[in-house]
């Protein structure tokens, strides 16, 4: 099996990659794994029983998904989603695994900080592939967070001049979680759920008491069965919830703006076998969206006893939402140029109407940099405007989102969120929402070796990359790693880049291990964080 893979990250409407190194065939991957499951809690309690369940995936796969994260006990990653990492590294630093289980083994265990999904996910993969469990890193875009179990993502908009409050349910730009391969004789005799399964590491909800999730049968998922253990209805939620958004109005009264039935869930994907393309498995893990099969799996899925599932986590009520009126007015957003992170973000508003009167309007647009995970970490900008919608007619509104004005914002930032809520002056209780995410794409950076490589043979490589902005880069530092190519990662300091000033950087490696491997750079500055651009090598004798 082939080291190297690709996780995918952004929205459903762009989808950009980047090479992660599972590094499984490193020489002290062994101890280190052992090292894993020697310092699990369940070990810890009981040395002679732990091992005698290590021949079962079914609770290796489980500790793993525990120990991987430090929530619990002396695991490898300790998350963080917001403020600063000066402390530790940014998440999106890594490039593999490898780096972060040695360092986790050479410092004592230690966590190593910081890790998110994907890390988690990374790392995870790394470990199961050693032990033996065959598995593969997979991408939900859209990934809901269902906090109550009630398989709903209630969001609140506040009204204009309203205090927001935050969301107890969320929606992630993009979750990442593994798959694994395995029988499940625990479910039933016959066969039915075995195959891939979800396990994933990232400490978003307790599972029996312990931050872990899964094995949970990507079979049972798909057929609504979350009585199914282990966390299927947190997994069904992750992939299809009900997206209902309500206005929360001065005096406390919600109204129920729209309900979308498809919004979660997109682009399920993992890596295609044997190359670097992406492989859609969405219809593994539900039916086509607006397919009555989805839609009465969906309420199938509602009706489970979930608390059969979890004894620690208590199921929350389900409503079926009511359909909202027929509206006047539909609105959506359009890119008008690809939104680029060092130029200025251009959108349109396009409002349409369906009435037979002209419709003044206030447009409230406000603009807010958006953490993965959907928490909200600032606002760029907000304005208001009048207009005036004729009727039957189509109305567009510029938007210009400023270099200038986002980047600071967006600097620990993955998405920039843009919402319009729309009045009708003269029949105030008309009102109308769009939101859009933006998934902005990094400045270029290019990593190419000249020639054959071959096995304990020096070889060259060089890394190009040219300011794009106005503003002076500064404290720039160069990573460039690569497992079976580079026994420690090579860090180059660069002097301050000003415009359209560009870095060449040459580097010697001598390739230790045969087959295809990847290398990778990551350039870090004041500007932009932790900019990734990758090539193959591949190594002969």
């Amino acid at each position: 099996m082939n080291e190297q893979g690709v996780i995918y990250r952004g929205s459903s409407s762009y989808i950009g990659s980047s090479n992660w190194d599972y590094a499984q065939f490193e020489d002290d991957m062994v101890d280190i794994c052992l090292r894993i499951l020697d310092l699990n809690p369940k070990h810890m309690k009981d040395p002679g029983d732990d091992v005698s369940a290590r021949c079962n995936p079914i609770y290796v796969s489980r500790v793993v998904s525990a120990m991987v994260n430090c929530n619990d006990d002396r695991g490898v990653v300790e998350g963080k989603w917001s403020g600063s990492y000066s402390n530790g590294l940014s998440p999106t630093h890594w490039t593999g695994s490898h780096a972060i289980l040695k360092k986790w083994l050479d410092t004592g265990s230690q966590p190593v900080k910081y890790g998110q999904c994907w890390v988690y996910a990374g790392v995870m993969c790394s470990v199961l592939r050693l032990m033996g469990i065959p598995c593969r890193v997979v991408s939900n875009f859209e990934s809901a967070h269902d906090n109550n179990r009630n398989l709903t993502i209630d969001m609140y908009q506040a009204d204009v001049g309203v205090r927001s409050t935050p969301d107890s349910d969320s929606v992630w730009n993009f979750h990442v979680w593994v798959e694994a391969w395995m029988k499940r004789p625990d479910l039933a005799k016959d066969g039915k759920y075995d195959g891939w399964q979800v396990v994933d590491p990232t400490p978003q909800e307790k599972s029996q008491g312990v931050y872990c999730c899964g094995p949970a049968p990507v079979v049972a998922i798909l057929n609504g069965e979350t009585d199914i253990k282990y966390d299927t209805p947190f997994v069904y939620a992750e992939v299809n919830a009900d997206y209902i958004q309500w206005l929360v109005k001065a005096d406390g009264s919600k109204v129920k703006m729209a309900t979308d039935t498809a919004r979660v869930g997109q682009n399920i994907s993992t890596k295609a076998v044997g190359s670097n393309k992406r492989l859609n498995i969405t219809d593994s893990y539900k039916y086509r969206e607006g397919t009555e099969k989805e839609r009465s799996i969906f309420y199938y899925a509602t009706t489970r006893d979930h608390s059969k599932v979890d004894e620690e986590d208590k199921p929350g009520s389900h409503v079926t939402p009511p359909h909202p009126p027929s509206a006047l007015v539909s609105m959506h957003f359009e890119e008008v140029t690809p939104p680029k992170n060092c130029e200025d973000v251009k959108l349109k508003l396009v409002l349409q109407s369906k009435s037979s009167a002209a419709m003044r309007l206030s447009i409230n647009i406000s603009v807010q940099a958006i953490r993965h995970n959907g928490s909200p970490a600032g606002t760029i900008q907000t304005e208001v405007k009048e207009e005036t919608l004729l009727p039957r007619k189509d109305l567009s509104v510029p938007i210009q989102v400023p270099f200038s004005v986002y980047w600071k914002p967006m600097l620990e930032c993955d998405i920039m969120k843009v919402s319009a809520l729309v009045k009708d002056k003269d029949k105030p209780d008309n009102v109308y929402l769009a939101v859009d995410d933006v998934v902005l794409l990094d400045p270029p950076i290019s990593i190419t070796v000249s020639g054959f490589t071959k096995l304990n043979r020096e070889a060259e490589g060089e890394v190009v990359f040219m300011n794009p902005v106005t503003e002076t880069l500064k404290d720039c530092t160069l990573n460039i790693s690569g497992s079976g190519l580079l026994k420690e990662d090579i860090e180059v300091k660069i002097p301050d880049l000003k415009k359209n000033n560009r870095i060449r950087v040459k580097f010697p490696f001598v390739p230790y291990k045969l087959g295809k491997k990847t290398l990778v750079a990551n350039l870090d500055c004041s500007t932009f964080r932790d900019i990734k651009g990758s090539c193959a090598v591949d190594v002969k004798l």
